[in-house]
């Protein structure tokens, strides 16, 4: 599968865009749709929801403690958590449960236990942080798995008709808004942030990793120093290495910090 995803400035652009993606013959389970939302508000979408016999298989008729960073899953299709770092969200579907899940949410209720990995495979997990940066800034985030390149293209045509920002301009977007602070930092160290940049914001990205955000930093160095070798290997000759552990590190600490902010807003 192959994710193609569009960042909307409205709710209201994003679901005509989800509604015309539908057309292509993605099915519903392919195709979700996030979107942020106060505490309050999430609540009552969730009181809204039934939970009769019409619901899709695989979601179970439960509602977590929403304010304890559970999840509901109730019938229909829609899907309320509070992830680490970020808030409450609103999601669609069975693929909303899964970005979710890989985000760090709670989920809980489903009728196997867990949400399948089948209903997200081909999710780019390394781009997780940049749908949370989105959503942070009021966005709406549409987000469908096509079965090919060939019909990922259509969706991608399709997203910017309908007037969306591509992952990789929302990417560059959530880097503006680090980088000032992020070079202040760094040459406060005594360190050339114009000549290390690169490799110093890859180190930060892989941090944002969702598969690996949330552990300590001992579960976690063996994959740093993959990720390392893989950008050596990549950049040969070049002096990657402190620049990369500084940028990794930093970006740990920027994690965290969204996740005290969000606690202390709860």
């Amino acid at each position: 599968m192959i994710a193609v995803t569009g960042v909307f400035q409205s709710r209201p652009d994003a679901e005509r865009a989800m509604n015309s993606i539908r057309q292509t013959g993605i099915p519903d389970d392919k195709i979700t749709l996030l979107t942020p939302g106060q505490a309050d508000q999430v609540k009552e979408e969730v009181k809204a929801v039934p939970t009769d016999a019409s619901e899709q298989p695989g979601m179970g008729k439960t509602v977590g403690a929403l304010l304890g960073g559970g999840v509901g899953f109730t019938g229909g299709s829609i899907l309320v958590a509070l992830v680490p770092g970020l808030g409450p969200i609103t999601a669609l579907g069975m693929l909303g449960a899964g970005v979710l899940g890989v985000a760090g949410a709670a989920i809980g209720g489903s009728t196997g236990g867990e949400v399948e990995k089948s209903s997200y495979e081909g999710l780019p997990e390394d781009e997780i942080f940049v749908y949370e940066d989105a959503l942070r800034r009021g966005r709406t985030v549409v987000i469908a798995l096509a079965d090919d390149e060939s019909s990922a293209g259509v969706v991608r045509d399709m997203l910017k008709r309908e007037g969306a920002e591509s992952v990789d301009a929302a990417r560059e977007q959530w880097w503006t808004g680090l980088r000032n602070s992020e070079e202040a930092h760094y040459t406060g160290g005594g360190k050339n942030f114009n000549q290390d940049e690169k490799f110093y914001r890859l180190g930060f990205e892989a941090a944002m990793h969702a598969r690996t955000r949330c552990m300590e930093f001992d579960q976690v160095s063996a994959e740093m120093s993959a990720a390392l070798e893989n950008v050596k290997r990549k950049n040969p000759g070049a002096d990657v290495e402190d620049a990369f552990t500084r940028g990794y590190r930093r970006g740990r600490e920027h994690y965290q910090q969204l996740c005290n902010d969000s606690q202390k807003a709860a």
